[in-house]
């Protein structure tokens, strides 16, 4: 009986430092749209392109830029979302742009 106890908090033992030693697979995030992607010259910002190559002015290699796509919503229903302006599917009210809020940092 005596052993069957060793061998049982053994593999309770073994079981939790298992548990805690082999880290999670984490999801892989999808990319929902919010994102769109552009490249631009490190030294001349107004030089934008939508795929990678040289800067037109100087030669450089454009950078990739990642910009937040623009969101349109519904002032009076906000689960009313759209990638382009129009009008609300509830109300009939103008979609407008959703300004991103900043956080101030203390």
């Amino acid at each position: 009986m005596k052993k069957l106890c060793m061998l049982l908090l053994a593999l309770m033992a073994f079981s939790f430092i298992n548990a805690q030693t082999n880290p999670q697979k984490t999801p892989v995030q999808k990319k929902t749209g919010t994102e769109k992607i552009s490249y631009t010259c490190p030294m001349h910002p107004d030089v934008v392109s939508d795929k990678p190559g040289k800067c037109s002015k100087c030669g450089m290699n454009l950078v990739e830029k990642k910009m937040a796509a623009k969101t349109y919503v519904c002032p009076m229903h906000p689960d009313v979302v759209s990638d382009k302006p129009g009008k609300c599917s509830k109300c009939g009210m103008n979609l407008v742009e959703k300004k991103k809020t900043g956080k101030m940092k203390m």
